[in-house]
Formats: C-alpha cells, structure tokens, sequence
C-alpha cells in the first residue's frame, strides 16, 4: 500500500487541491484529504504537482528503436498496401531505452503501432511504459488499426510502381478491402460453403462491426475529409491522427464529428515541416480547436518528436493561446476517452489504475523535473533514487 500525501493534485474531473492518493494492488483506493492507513508506505509531495500518468495517444516507441537504424525499424511492412493481420506487439522492442525515458517525463501509457507507409498498415497496442515483457506492458492489444491516406502511402508505392500511386487509388484499395471483409463475413456466417480462413480479414472484422477503431493518418483537410467521407461509407468507427490542417476546416470537422462521433489526435506539433503536407503546421491549431469546441488529444508520434516531449510541446500550446485545462486533459483524460482507455487510466480516481506522474514545479515550465512516476501502484521512476 502507498499513500502519497500533501500533493497539488489535478485529478481532470475537478479542480484541482491540495490532498492525497492512497493506493493499494495497482489501484487508486481514494482520492481526497487528510487520508491515512497503518500499512501504507507514505510520501510526501508536498509542494509538487501531482496528475495522472500522462498519454501519448499516437506513437511509435519500441518499433522504430533508438540508435539502432535500419536493424531496428520493423513499424512498415512496405510489401504489401494492405497489411491489417500485421500485430504491433509482434514488432515491439519493450528494452527500447525510450520506454525509460517516456516514465521519466511522467507518461505511463502509450498507443503505439505501425507506421502509415500502407494503406491499412496493422494493429496498435495500448499499453503502459513499465515492464519486462510484451504481455506484462499491454493494456489493450488490440487498440485500433491503423489506415493511411496521403502523401506517405504515395510515395512509398510509386516508387515500386504499384498501386496506390494516387489518392484515388488508396480510396479505392480501401473500399475494396473493407468491401471484402464485409463479404468474408458474410462467407463465414454461412452453415456450408465457407471461405477458407483469412486472418487478413478477420483482422478486420471488428473494424467493420464497430468494434475497433480505425486510426486514420491524415494531414491535409482533403484527406481529413475524405477519411471522414469512407468512414461513414462503411460506419465505421474512427480517430483521425496528426489532424494538421483541421484546424483550417473546423465548421466542417465539428459538424462530421457530430455525426459520426469521430475522435482528433493532434501532432507532432514540435516538428520541421519536413513534406508539402506540413507546410501549414501551427502552434495555434489547439487553440483553434479548443475555441470551436472540437475535443482533441495530442502526440508525439515518437520518433519524429522524442516522446519525453509530449509535456512540452502541450506547454507551447498553452504559450499560444491553448487553456491549461484544455491542454492536460489533451495528453490525460480526452486521451484516454479518445483513444478508449478511460476505464483504466486519464483521470484520478478511486479504482482507476494507480498511474501517477509527479513534477517538481509547474508541468508546463521547461525548467520542472518528473521526480515521481508511478505505475500500477509500483514507483517506477524516482529523481531521488537509483532508477527501479
């Protein structure tokens, strides 16, 4: 049992105050003050920040590995458009030295997968930044599947002079594939006469029933909207990830989110514009869609920013005009809604799971430190301490 007392706690479903977390079998026991128990090990964080764990809800971390190279990039199948049986946790490396340096800045859970070389690339994991294995990390797996449109999948399948070339090919390869697992459904369903078993399409099956989410990558409005105009093609349920350009068409965006119930995941923001797609990347985008009432995430899409920055480049938003509250529960709880983890983790709260991160000064000032990680009850990370 674990009681960390005295804490400024921003638990992002109340204002925040000066209490207590008492905390026992990887869980949160209560939140509130003046909190006490015989069995407990007691910290004192009195005069720190206290807020959940925070989460990176789009990343790559343990599939593109650090200092490593071509040896270990395994998050692009470039063979094939079309790759939805590819499993993330297959391609995962849980000693990447990043995961370390994702619980020293306080992030606790990460949604992380292939990379948007394909037009549908494979299955995202959910899961947690400490742990000596795959299956002791996962926290959902999986967690959505992940779908291209744009520049990306251009690019890489042009080169090889295969389809897609174009934008209207990958639309096309999309309606095909989802086509065919509507039918491979369908087959499967019969008493007689069944296809053979595709593990292509039944990877895909929950994304059809509505089941998994489709992680859609896309930059440009055009392709935000046409992301958009194929999921409710085939109703299909969908976050759109990067978002870079939404912010230019918010009267549209919100008004298909409401009626698809579409989720935004906003980011890398901290980056060069390094293709044509980003040439209207702004540090305004949050404000903008925080002004038009749009809920959003934000990512780092680790590597292309270093994950342990995810605090920081929510801190530049708030330096533009983006509302503090606004800007922890962007990488907390409308992270978790988002990404659909908020049974477990986003938010402080009795029978949550114990994921907290500790700051020793305000979390957006670029001088503070995480000097306290915790996850699943366990202190993973302590400044003052060797690391565990």
């Amino acid at each position: 049992m674990l009681l960390l007392k005295n804490g400024l706690i921003h638990t992002m479903t109340q204002d925040a105050f000066v209490g207590d977390l008492l905390i026992d079998n990887g869980k949160i026991l209560a939140v509130g003050t003046a909190l006490a128990s015989d069995n407990a090990d007691v910290v004192d964080l009195k005069g720190m920040f206290v807020l959940p764990g925070l989460i990176d809800a789009h990343c790559h971390i343990g599939m593109w590995e650090d200092g490593m190279g071509e040896e270990g990039a395994d998050g692009n199948e470039m063979t094939d458009p079309v790759t939805p049986e590819l499993r993330a946790i297959d391609g995962i490396n849980p000693f990447d030295p990043c995961f370390k340096e994702a619980r020293e800045g306080g992030i606790t859970t990460v949604i992380t997968g292939p990379g948007s070389a394909n037009v549908i690339g494979g299955q995202f994991a959910a899961l947690k930044t400490f742990g000596r294995s795959i299956e002791e990390m996962t926290l959902r797996d999986p967690i959505a599947m992940k779908a291209a449109t744009g520049e990306n999948p251009k690019a890489v399948y042009a080169e090889k002079k295969v389809a897609p070339t174009t934008r209207m090919a990958i639309a096309s390869l999309f309606r095909a594939t989802m086509t065919d697992a509507i039918e491979y459904q369908k087959g499967m369903a019969k008493d007689d006469d069944k296809p053979d078993r595709d593990i292509s399409m039944e990877a895909l099956l929950p994304v059809i029933n509505r089941e998994l989410t489709l992680k859609i990558h896309a930059h440009r409005a055009d392709d935000i909207l046409t992301a958009l105009r194929l999921a409710k093609e085939f109703n299909l349920k969908v976050t759109i990830d990067h978002c870079t350009e939404g912010y230019m068409i918010t009267d549209v965006l919100k008004d298909r989110l409401l009626d698809q119930g579409a989720g935004i995941i906003i980011g890398p923001l901290l980056s060069e514009r390094s293709k044509i797609e980003l040439k209207n990347l702004s540090f305004s985008a949050p404000r903008i869609l925080e002004e038009a009432g749009i809920p959003f995430a934000m990512m780092t899409d680790h590597p292309v920013i270093p994950i342990q920055f995810l605090l920081m480049q929510a801190g530049i938003a708030v330096r533009e005009g983006l509302s503090e509250e606004t800007a922890f529960r962007s990488i907390t709880r409308h992270a978790a809604e988002i990404v659909g983890v908020a049974d477990r983790v986003g938010t402080l709260e009795a029978g949550k799971d114990a994921d907290i991160a500790v700051f020793d000064g305000h979390p957006f000032d670029y001088r503070t430190h995480c000097v306290l990680t915790v996850i699943n009850g366990a202190i993973v990370h302590d400044s003052r301490k060797q690391e565990v």
